[in-house]
């Protein structure tokens, strides 16, 4: 395992403010029991026992960021439907400090997943693709809770709430806060100027091309740095680990042996810790190595998880 810099004490990490922006979701799990096949289709009959919600999306972010003892503050819009009641029924439950817009031409994101015998038999996605920046609207509570906070993140989900986000980055990086994002989609223009971008292989792939070998990679990973002005790019790589490139060169962190039973929100967990290590006064290159022991240890858990302090501590 890569030698971690002392972790920091949980008054110094309750210090730490982070300003959570993105697309939230509601994640929905029906448990049951399967005792049966279908006498209509070749499927199984699921007698629902359990339902169960969790906070999603960017909310996962914010979850992650509190778990791990720093605060955070989300801010998003949703629908104004039961989901969007629900999210915030999860999100006061937990003492989320939220700023949510209500946009009654969007449907709150559910992510609608039956469990049977210990194993995902299906999901069900609602959501609808809204046909204007719906976080736009949200400009002023932004600006004015940049000044509370000691870093940024930007969870793109890709579902249309960050798709012009320039003028967020602008503003964040001119009051001199860090400024993580989680990307999705093709068009990577708009996080630059972004102090951290952390892509996982697939998604940078998209943008970069293919690479040979790891000098490859470490070019193609070099250059968006510099066209985009990045401080640095992390490249989560699942069971190869993790690699930093930043102005000293790469740093990579391998993989943690451990037993994965669910990626779920994984990347979630990733810019979380980073995130709340960074505005707790920590370098990139200290927070990346307990950002992966923080991923090693959520993907043995079961959903949409996070990891406490005293769990990577330990």
């Amino acid at each position: 395992m890569t030698p971690l810099a002392p972790l920091p004490s949980r008054d110094r990490l309750s210090a730490s403010r982070v300003l959570v922006v993105g697309d939230v979701m509601l994640d929905r799990y029906w448990f049951g029991a399967v005792d049966r096949i279908s006498p209509e289709a070749p499927v199984p009959v699921v007698r629902v026992t359990r339902e169960e919600d969790r906070l999603g999306g960017a909310a996962n972010v914010a979850v992650n960021v509190q778990s791990l003892g720093a605060a955070a503050t989300l801010l998003t819009v949703v629908g104004d439907d039961e989901p969007a009641r629900r999210l915030e029924q999860l999100l006061a439950e937990r003492r989320i400090r939220s700023a949510i817009g209500r946009d009654p031409q969007l449907k709150t994101i559910v992510k609608l997943r039956v469990i049977g015998r210990s194993q995902q038999l299906m999901r069900v996605d609602f959501e609808n693709t809204p046909d204007h920046e719906v976080l736009a609207q949200m400009l002023t509570a932004f600006e004015a809770e940049l000044p509370r906070h000691d870093a940024v993140v930007f969870s793109d989900y890709g579902k249309g709430g960050l798709a012009h986000i320039p003028r967020m980055i602008e503003l964040a990086r001119a009051a001199g806060k860090p400024v993580l994002v989680d990307p999705k989609g093709h068009d990577y223009e708009r996080y630059a100027g972004a102090s951290l971008l952390t892509p996982n292989r697939g998604e940078l792939a998209q943008i970069t091309g293919p690479w040979r070998d790891e000098a490859h990679l470490a070019t193609l990973a070099q250059a968006m740095r510099t066209e985009l002005k990045l401080e640095a790019l992390l490249l989560t790589r699942s069971e190869e680990g993790m690699t930093l490139f930043d102005a000293q060169g790469s740093h990579h962190v391998p993989a943690e042996a451990r037993e994965v039973f669910d990626v779920t929100g994984a990347g979630d967990t990733v810019i979380a810790a980073v995130a709340a290590l960074v505005g707790a006064g920590f370098a990139m290159r200290d927070a990346v190595p307990w950002a992966n022991h923080a991923a090693s240890i959520v993907v043995g858990k079961f959903g949409t998880a996070s990891v406490g302090y005293d769990e990577l501590a330990a």
